[in-house]
């Protein structure tokens, strides 16, 4: 990939056996949330930066007024003796043959650090304020459902409807190739906002099935002030629908319809 720079901060790092989590920006933020707090709760340390023409063309300012490159990264930490590797960073590429491109180069890294299975995170939009404590399900091999649903993991016929958009996607359909074995995780989420309360739900199906204790503390605070946003936008739109409604009863030829 002649437009792809990756640039590695430590080759000294033996993992094997590991598994992947692909949190990168999507609807609602849902996987990034929980990635980058999976990042800092467990001190992850950064194994490389990946630099690419495919995202968007601008530099991210700090609050030192410097700048640098938009970048994903790749990061590991061990947990109960279990080497997990994080996929994080500030965007997904911008065209269709970036997305392949750079889905197949993660994979290549995956298979580079023994990757044995992959969890990529996300959410599912449905677009209602009103949070649903569920996270769905899809998978690139049938046999992986069972073992996912004892986890409270849900998988509905031919959902989500449109597909799956994006990085979450494409590496799950990439591995198959790879014959590695991956599913996509995705909290509900109204797909308006940054979600904590999405994140929180799918942390605790991730906690599960990965067997590790996480602290939510932080994210439930980030939830708390989430839930105060996306109670006055469902005030401001009652106040709206009250404010169209019709100032006079309908007549009863208005209501001729009714049988």
């Amino acid at each position: 990939m002649q437009n792809t720079k990756i640039v590695r901060q430590n080759t000294e790092i033996e993992i094997q056996d590991s598994t992947l989590l692909v949190g990168l920006p999507g609807v609602g933020h849902v996987g990034k949330l929980v990635v980058d707090h999976l990042i800092e709760q467990f001190e992850a340390e950064k194994l490389l930066e990946i630099y690419s023409t495919s995202f968007p063309p601008q530099v991210l300012v700090d609050e030192n007024s410097t700048v640098r490159l938009v970048s994903n990264a790749f990061y590991t930490f061990q947990v109960n003796g279990k080497d997990i590797l994080l996929l994080a960073g500030d965007q997904q590429s911008t065209n269709s043959e970036g997305h392949y491109e750079l889905c197949d180069l993660y994979l290549d890294i995956a298979e580079e650090y023994g990757v044995s299975r992959i969890y990529s995170l996300g959410g599912f939009p449905t677009g209602q304020l009103d949070h649903v404590d569920e996270v769905m399900g899809a998978v690139n091999k049938e046999e992986l459902t069972e073992s996912l649903k004892e986890h409270g993991v849900t998988f509905k016929e031919k959902e989500p409807n449109g597909g799956i958009v994006g990085a979450s996607g494409l590496i799950l359909g990439l591995s198959k190739f790879r014959d590695i074995d991956a599913a996509c995780l995705m909290g509900y989420t109204s797909g308006y906002l940054v979600d904590p309360k999405s994140a929180q739900s799918l942390l605790a199906v991730l906690s599960s099935i990965l067997d590790i204790e996480v602290d939510i503390s932080e994210l439930e605070e980030r939830a708390k002030e989430m839930e105060k946003i996306m109670a006055n936008l469902v005030e401001a739109k009652q106040q709206q629908q009250q404010q169209t409604l019709p100032e006079t009863p309908p007549s009863d030829e208005d209501l001729g319809y009714i049988g």
